[in-house]
């Protein structure tokens, strides 16, 4: 009877693990929002890393969080590192593309809770009225990671960061213009 149970849970263990192995690995989170200021402005608060914690949603997730900078400080080579709560854990982020007043790309390397790299990038686009900032982040889920897609929306939890982040960048600029 035993037997028959191990041989039952090893089964259901092989079916979930090859159910996991074909979920898709590759994901993107997408949000946007029209600022009412210069993309010129808006580049510049997004290109300068230090800027970042004035409008970043997860410095207020953990405003004991400790970051450090390295490299320029602003645009290609411009390195935040950060240590905080579970909320916000440890990684760093580098800026890879800068175009002003188009586009800002980086590198996000997170280690903790867990190890993960992805790509950021900002697209600035003029619009009547303003300028259309659109906030992304991609990249390729492991089998870990395609195992945790299967409790956790991704789209939905950093996508409602992107969605406060863009707000508050939104205010920061508007009030400024």
């Amino acid at each position: 009877m035993l037997a028959k149970v191990l041989i039952g849970v090893l089964v259901v263990l092989a079916a979930l693990l090859v159910f996991i192995s074909t979920r898709p690995a590759e994901f993107r989170v997408e949000r946007s929002t029209v600022i009412a200021a210069p993309a010129e402005e808006i580049h510049g608060r997004i290109n300068d890393l230090r800027e970042w914690r004035a409008w970043s949603p997860w410095a207020k997730l953990d405003p004991k969080a400790r970051y450090t900078y390295e490299g320029p400080s602003a645009g290609v080579g411009a390195v935040s590192r950060w240590a905080g709560d579970h909320q916000v854990g440890e990684g760093s982020m580098t800026i890879i593309e800068s175009r002003a007043p188009e586009r800002v790309k980086f590198r996000l390397d997170f280690l903790k809770p867990f190890k993960a790299t992805s790509t950021a990038e900002f697209v600035l686009a003029p619009v009547d009225g303003g300028t259309r900032l659109t906030w992304s982040m991609s990249g390729t889920n492991d089998l870990l990671g395609k195992a945790i897609g299967l409790v956790m929306d991704c789209d939905r939890m950093v996508g409602a960061q992107f969605e406060k982040g863009l707000t508050d960048l939104k205010m920061l600029c508007e009030e400024r213009s």
